[in-house]
């Protein structure tokens, strides 16, 4: 079939439109018309002068080769040290485009845009910048100012600029030193794990480059996450850790008190801090703690990086350029571990950003023993941040000086635009996943090339004196110094004892004032009700919020909310900033605080605590992506760096924080213990059982009842919002920081049996337990009952009677054995004590209760447990079903039976 001739498809008005705007301005017209204006000028006329069906379609298939370089030149690249083919892709030859390599001869470049005499030579310079050694992934970039920005700079060849001999020669002593520590632990150390960096070794002088030059760009402070792969290496060359103390590690000898108190850690899961200067400038370098649990350091460092980025003098500001965080993952966890996700989508969202992450992928090829083929559905590991519009850039890791020209451009992408970048930094791993496995079991053919292949050292050494920046002599030389270096401080090995103490018993008692004078708080419950005039607030909302004004009267009524926001406006004011999120934080999940209000007419915003007159803290509240992990980690993260801020993260639900469980384990509950950290971060979860179901009644406080021990967090179940109010102010207040996990209420956010007064704020402090506040004669009590939250009202709403006493057990951890002892001794009368609770027997707090209270009680009291009975699933799923098992556990602890034989027993008994 003929061609259709040029002149019956151009509609010549429209083309003469299109060339009037691109004679205006190039950027006005799409792509394919510039292309094809640039070829009518490079043939010196207008549209016409370029309408040859034969010359259009060359044009054609030369910017669609283009293109296809800029997009897939990646698969092209051969990045891997070991040497695998690259898979290529057949959008890289001319012959897709149809068209050959001798056609793009004959059009100059100018029409395709580029400088270049021909087509052909822009083919040819763009496919070793983009197809040779370095893989550069940036088109699915939506922001077209970044994306053309990216472009430009690839295309000057700034990536492939050679470093001075000065800067290839220091390299090669870098390597030396690393390369040096790994060869000498593994001959001094045999059989121990260490997690070698060796085969990615380019690691280290990237980190020393990205130190500089976050320096030069105005940085403070360097904050790095990584797994275990390399960190030992990292913590001697970047964190300068001294080489006796690592030796001394692997002797076996712990740094600590004599005798140590809390259990460490082992060494390749330890932090650290350490102040470099460069060029006059000091700059701290943090190294994150992080276990066994690979990517969940993720989302800790960037709330490290945003709490560190606040600035001194006005800490409601933050400068993003201040703290550079760089997170260093491995190649079969990236894809694998849903967490990255999670915190990648966290990056440009504005209570999370942090101005961009420098993320690199110490890629080995191979995840402990799984090849690619089976841990991950896409070639690349770091495919994965294409979703998210993070440009990637693919390295060798046996070329160090492409290394560092990737590091330079990564830092300038984000000093500019504060986004994420990533470096798939490509090697391999020269022995299994630890020192003791065998890979050639499982991977046999790549270990076969791995043994054969030459150090990283020696392969730069080999090109420096092939290109005759360093003579072989040279090479060995600086190779000899570095293991001088590392012989001397293992012959000089001392106790490795240091300074550092692990802390893991309760936090000391504080007398801490956590009343409010009443003029105080009700001149800021004033301030809280104001907006400005022409600020339209919901009128149904707003008249909820304006009766906050009659509950401060004597008559009460203070509710959660009110509580919530009295105790956050009373720390502003002391000076103590509050961050608080969590989805739907903004508003609350059962709309009880409305901490941000929204003009009904313009969807304007208003947040009443950040508008109080003297306030000195700086107030935060963001609502969260659906993220529970991520989110937790990040808050975490914070508070371990904000140790000025009340820090608090709520679950829309208790239940959801199973997904945080990583967190909670390996950080919340044993950072001190292990890493000598202390964090003060707030957990609300919502917890009742109001008939919603087993997936929105509990918030297992059983899980952090386990996790209790040696003082490393608190566990407290409030019933009024005063008790409420004064924990989070006792929180904010403590100097001992340790986190503070809540069971907060639903139904009772507003019921009326559970407010608070006035007076409750402005006297007293929070109460570990609460007698029975009824007055009851308490010679006339046989039954004391201890329970938690929401059932107390249900029990009291039963008419208990006087021979039943109900006392509430308001903080579960540390259990408080002196308040529970009083409140059991001050009823003689008694013969049974009863534990009662709406969860199954098996979860909430009896397991932990029971030993506790049979302590308090002695052998002459019987102990009784009322409650559902053990269960897989924490709650019934029907309403019925829900409505009769809560009325049995009512009238089973309102029911006493009377004791055989009328025994009777006082204190003197049980003593």
């Amino acid at each position: 079939m003929a061609a259709t001739p040029i002149s019956s498809v151009f509609n010549d008005a429209y083309v003469a439109e299109q060339w009037e705007l691109f004679r205006r301005d190039p950027s006005l017209v799409e792509e394919s018309w510039r292309q094809f204006f640039r070829l009518a000028e490079s043939l010196g006329g207008g549209p016409s002068a370029a309408a040859d069906d034969n010359l259009l379609r060359v044009v054609a298939g030369a910017a669609g080769l283009i293109d296809a370089i800029r997009t897939f030149g990646h698969l092209a690249v051969s990045a891997d040290p070991l040497g695998s083919p690259a898979p290529g892709a057949p959008e890289l030859t001319p012959e897709f485009h149809g068209i050959t390599e001798e056609e793009l001869q004959r059009v100059p470049g100018s029409a395709l845009g580029q400088p270049d005499p021909t087509a052909a030579d822009a083919v040819a310079r763009l496919r070793r910048l983009y197809a040779s050694t370095i893989g550069i992934e940036f088109e699915h970039v939506a922001v077209a100012p970044e994306r053309n920005w990216l472009r430009t700079q690839i295309e000057s060849g700034r990536l492939h600029a050679r470093l001075t001999p000065e800067e290839e020669t220091g390299l090669l002593r870098r390597l030396a030193e690393v390369d040096g520590l790994e060869r000498f632990l593994h001959r001094a150390y045999q059989g121990y794990k260490r997690f070698s960096i060796e085969g990615t070794d380019a690691l280290v002088p990237m980190l020393d480059e990205i130190i500089l030059r976050s320096a030069e760009q105005g940085a403070r402070q360097v904050a790095i996450a990584m797994a275990h792969r390399g960190r030992i290496n990292v913590l001697a060359h970047i964190l300068e850790k001294p080489y006796a103390k690592i030796f001394s590690e692997f002797e076996g000898m712990r740094p600590g008190t004599n005798p140590p108190s809390g259990t460490g850690d082992v060494k390749y899961h330890l932090g650290a801090r350490a102040a470099r200067t460069i060029a006059g400038r000091e700059v701290e370098v943090t190294l994150v703690p992080n276990p066994s649990h690979l990517e969940f350091v993720n989302p800790v460092l960037m709330g490290v990086a945003r709490a560190n980025q606040r600035v001194a003098a006005s800490p409601g500001e933050r400068d993003e350029s201040a703290v550079v965080p760089v997170c260093i993952h491995g190649d079969a966890a990236f894809p694998g571990e849903g967490i990255v996700a999670e915190t990648l989508n966290m990056a440009r969202l504005r209570g999370y950003r942090v101005g961009g992450t420098v993320h690199i992928i110490v890629n080995n090829q191979v995840g402990f023993t799984t090849d690619p083929r089976d841990g991950r559905s896409t070639y690349h590991a770091s495919d994965l941040a294409k979703g998210f519009e993070v440009p990637v850039i693919h390295v060798n890791a046996d070329d160090p000086a492409a290394c560092v020209q990737a590091v330079r451009f990564a830092l300038e992408y984000r000093a500019l635009f504060g986004d994420d970048i990533l470096i798939d930094l490509v090697g391999y791993r020269r022995y299994g996943h630890n020192e003791t496995d065998e890979p050639a079991f499982t991977q046999p053919a790549m270990y076969e090339i791995v043994r054969s292949h030459p150090r990283a050292p020696v392969v730069w050494a080999q090109r420096l004196t092939e290109s005759g920046v360093i003579s072989a002599e040279q090479a060995q030389a600086i190779e000899q110094e570095a293991m001088q270096r590392l012989e001397q401080a293992h012959e000089g090995l001392g106790t490795g004892e240091s300074d550092v103490e692990h802390g893991s018993t309760a936090p000391p008692p504080e007398d801490l004032q956590t009343a409010v004078r009443a003029e105080q708080l009700i001149a800021l419950n004033e301030q809280l009700l104001a907006w400005p005039a022409d600020f339209k607030v919901n009128p149904r909302l707003s008249r909820n919020l304006v009766r906050r004004r009659d509950a401060m009267g004597e008559e009460g009524g203070i509710d959660w909310g009110h509580a919530e926001v009295l105790a956050f406006a009373s720390l502003l004011v002391e000076g103590v900033s509050v961050r608080m999120s969590g989805q739907d934080a903004e508003r609350g999940t059962f709309s009880h605080r409305q901490a941000v209000l929204h003009d009904v007419e313009s969807s304007r915003t208003f947040t009443p605590l950040q508008h109080l007159p003297q306030a000195s803290g700086w107030f935060e509240l963001y609502n969260s992506p659906l993220s529970e992990a991520a989110v937790l980690g990040f808050e975490y993260g914070f508070s371990t760096a904000a140790r000025d801020a009340l820090v608090l993260w709520e679950a829309q639900f208790g239940d959801f924080v199973n997904v945080a469980q990583p967190i909670i384990d390996q950080f919340l509950a044993a950072d001190r213990a292990k890493w000598d950290q202390n964090s003060g971060v707030v957990l609300l979860l919502p917890h009742g059982y109001e008939g919603q179901g087993p997936e929105h009644s509990s918030a297992r406080l059983e899980r952090f009842l386990q996790l209790c021990a040696e003082g490393n967090m608190v566990v407290a179940y409030p019933s009024t919002p005063a008790q409420y109010f004064h924990v989070l102010r006792c929180q904010a207040l403590r100097r001992e920081h340790r986190p503070l996990v809540l069971m907060q209420p639903k139904s009772l956010l507003r019921l009326p049996a559970a407010a608070s007064r006035l007076a409750d704020f402005s006297n007293g402090t929070f109460h570990r337990t609460i007698d029975d506040p009824r007055g009851l004669d308490r010679e006339s009590v046989t039954r004391l009952v201890f329970c938690t939250g929401k059932l107390y009202y249900d029990l009291m709403a039963a008419d208990p009677g006087v021979e039943l006493a109900i006392a509430r057990v308001e903080e579960l951890y540390p259990w408080p054995h002196e308040e529970v002892t009083r409140i059991v001794d001050s009823y003689p009368n008694v013969v049974e004590v009863v534990w009662a609770q709406e969860e199954p027997k098996n979860m909430g707090a009896w397991t932990f209760v029971a030993p506790h209270l049979r302590v308090a009680t002695g052998d002459a009291l019987i102990t009784r447990y009322i409650g559902r009975p053990e269960r897989a699933s924490p709650a019934e799923g029907y309403a019925a079903a829900h409505d009769a098992e809560q009325e049995r556990i009512v009238q089973a602890v309102l029911t006493i039976p009377q004791p055989a034989g009328g025994r009777r027993r006082g204190v003197a008994a049980r003593t």
